[in-house]
């Protein structure tokens, strides 16, 4: 009677201890997908804010229209990564091609800011310089987003490999999250926005 018991007592402390890792490994992923939100809410600014930018820059810079069309594809790629991702903030596919996607918008950002050189009445324009504030208000927000997201991607990434979670996690099927990086190196710096 006591070795059943002591069975019984044994059995329900494993399944306590497994309902408390389960609900703590879905603790970590719905932080994980809250700070995915955050760069999803800086991200969505910038993409509604790239075009009034682009549409202010085009009555004075005519003969780019390469720079600002690359700059308006980059976006709406971005964009359309973005609105995948969103439904699910560990898939590691859709992270690689929103922050392809980024990297794209980033260079081109980094393209007509250079170009923008070229023209002191558009540098003066004082519609572009707010947008110009903004966008870089915006970058420096979707860093520390992102660094928030890629630490909540860590925690929960370990939580779910530590022994005896790891069990529970693949019992549960909670899968790893992906990083939110940025492959060149170049491309992690903050958009220089000059004038």
């Amino acid at each position: 009677m006591m070795l059943i018991w002591i069975v019984l007592g044994l059995l329900v402390a494993v399944i306590l201890y497994t309902i408390t890792v389960y609900n703590g490994l879905v603790r970590l992923k719905t932080a994980l997908a809250n700070s995915f939100a955050q760069i999803d809410v800086q991200l969505k600014r910038r993409y509604d804010l790239i075009p009034n930018l682009v549409e202010t820059a085009k009555a004075y810079m005519k003969h780019e229209r390469e720079t600002l069309e690359a700059v308006i594809t980059a976006r709406n790629q971005g964009l359309a990564a973005m609105r995948m991702l969103s439904q699910n903030p560990a898939d590691a596919a859709q992270i690689g091609k929103l922050a392809q996607a980024e990297s794209q918008l980033r260079s081109g950002l980094q393209s007509l800011s250079v170009v923008m050189e070229s023209y002191p009445d558009l540098k003066a324009n004082t519609t572009m310089q707010q947008m110009m504030e903004e966008l870089t208000s915006t970058e420096n927000k979707i860093s520390f987003a992102r660094q928030a997201f890629n630490d909540s991607v860590m925690e929960y990434n370990t939580a779910r490999q530590v022994f005896p979670s790891n069990v529970v996690a693949g019992l549960f099927n909670f899968t790893a999250a992906q990083s939110f990086e940025i492959e060149n190196p170049r491309e992690r710096e903050a958009v220089a926005v000059k004038f």
